[in-house]
């Protein structure tokens, strides 16, 4: 019997079945102790699901052209999520990244979803790198990372998406540098929040030395 991978993919793909299963895959990295890596796998087929699914500005020429997507935000703020979920996996991180990209397919294109594969394979190679040999604050350690990972994100993300059919012209210097700024602040944001509460544990090591 000849399996028709399309019509098992249409299957999937409807959003009262993947839903369902994003949700249950998430839960489990929850109830096994990995919250950091629940919110990790689900924001993955968010992304790429709003690449075709968000509405987006145009940029005028004079700014670089393109399109800004308001959901990059979300793309720097997985960057992040990605090094909490670091800090309870391990390096195990990785087969968390494998999921978040294995139920993309749930959610978008297939070309979408190997743009993205090739993408967060570089970034997540310098926010893993960054993570663990850079022995820094996390507040640090998160805004080092993304500010080299980001540009590579959404350089090499866009470059490959726009080889998809009908999506040539959305590699454009507006495009790609409003999306890098969109995910520097989201690592921004987080970056000040974490250092905050940093300088608040400070006191109490000096008080009470390990």
């Amino acid at each position: 019997m000849t399996v028709n991978f399309e019509q098992v993919f249409a299957f999937l793909q409807q959003w009262h079945i993947a839903l369902p299963i994003v949700l249950a895959v998430m839960a489990a990295f929850f109830f096994a102790g990995h919250r950091w890596a629940a919110l990790y796998v689900g924001l993955m087929p968010l992304i790429n699901w709003s690449f075709g699914a968000v509405e987006t500005y145009p940029i005028p020429e004079a700014f670089g052209g393109g399109a800004f997507q308001p959901l990059a935000i979300v793309t720097g703020l997985v960057l992040v999520v990605r090094d909490f979920a670091q800090r309870e996996m391990k390096h195990w991180v990785w087969g968390a990244m494998l999921t978040g990209l294995a139920l993309s397919m749930l959610t978008s294109w297939i070309v979408v979803v190997f743009a993205s594969a090739a993408a967060f394979l570089i970034s997540e190679t310098v926010d893993w790198a960054v993570y663990t040999f850079w022995k820094r604050p996390l507040s640090q350690r998160i805004m080092v990372s993304s500010t080299l990972s980001a540009p590579l994100d959404q350089m090499v993300f866009i470059w490959l998406a726009s080889q998809i059919p009908g999506q040539e012209g959305i590699f454009a210097w507006g495009t790609i540098l409003t999306g890098i700024a969109s995910k520097l602040a989201g690592a921004a944001v987080v970056s000040r929040i974490v250092a905050a509460q940093e300088q608040k544990r400070a006191p109490d090591s000096e008080m009470n030395p390990a």
